[in-house]
């Protein structure tokens, strides 16, 4: 069965297929019942199609992703303000594969209906089954990313989790030294409010998102994967220094 799977999500008419009906869904909940401002967007005009890693902070399971993969669409098509008319959906950009927990993946049909849009399920470090655990690096997670990121843009969340400030997962630097792609750091803020925990329901309306990228960071991938992982917590503002700069950052979404 998963053999089965793996083989759809790389049978690109069917990631189309399932690019244009999420969004066509969640359209309205991102651009039209709340407001979503983007910034950065001329960043990605002229990145390669392939060694890109997206790291960014989380704030919900699937919104967050589900808005990245609009704004990737929407610069195919040359936008770089926003989303606009989302006519991008016709012919969506689809060489772009993100990073989810498993344990995530397999809890609905919704969640795995969203694996044939790219996704590339990992073991969570920090937590198993409710229990919080440290396991090791998994290999077999390790390969997944660098296999996705020789062909495509991949998004990750170093911190595995949607509770702010958690500390980030060493995995995400040991790729980067290993693979050395361009990493473009994200900011994204207000998902929390206008959205529940999974980002499938509508929590409260009117609300602002807010989705930052940055330039890509200079980074020195002979430095030690501590180094790494700490200017990356520094560049999508999650480390400590970042802790008490605004009443916002003390929401908590891990309920």
């Amino acid at each position: 069965m998963a053999s089965i799977i793996e083989r759809v999500k790389t049978f690109n008419p069917v990631r189309k297929i399932i690019y244009f009906l999420v969004g066509l869904f969640s359209y309205p909940g991102l651009a039209i019942i709340n407001k979503l401002q983007v910034s950065g967007m001329e960043h990605l005009k002229k990145l390669p199609r392939e060694k890109v890693l997206f790291v960014s902070n989380h704030q919900t399971y699937f919104a967050d992703v589900i808005t990245f993969l609009h704004i990737f669409c929407a610069v195919k098509w040359g936008k770089t303000k926003g989303l606009g008319v989302p006519y991008y959906l016709l012919n969506p950009f689809t060489r772009v594969n993100y990073v989810a927990a498993e344990e995530t993946m397999k809890g609905s049909w919704i969640s795995r209906l969203f694996l044939l849009a790219g996704g590339l399920t990992v073991k969570r470090t920090w937590r198993a089954e409710g229990k919080e655990v440290r396991r090791g690096l998994d290999p077999s997670d390790t390969r997944k990313i660098t296999r996705a990121l020789e062909k495509n843009w991949v998004i990750t969340f170093p911190q595995g989790t949607t509770k702010p400030f958690a500390p980030g997962r060493k995995g995400t630097a040991l790729i980067i030294k290993q693979v050395r792609p361009i990493v473009i750091p994200v900011v994204i803020n207000g998902f929390w409010r206008a959205f529940n925990k999974k980002g499938l329901r509508l929590k409260k309306k009117g609300s602002i998102l807010t989705i930052t990228f940055k330039e890509p960071l200079v980074i020195d991938y002979e430095a030690p994967a501590e180094m790494i992982l700490s200017q990356l917590m520094d560049a999508i503002e999650q480390s400590k220094k970042f802790m008490m700069m605004g009443k916002h950052h003390w929401q908590t979404t891990d309920k």
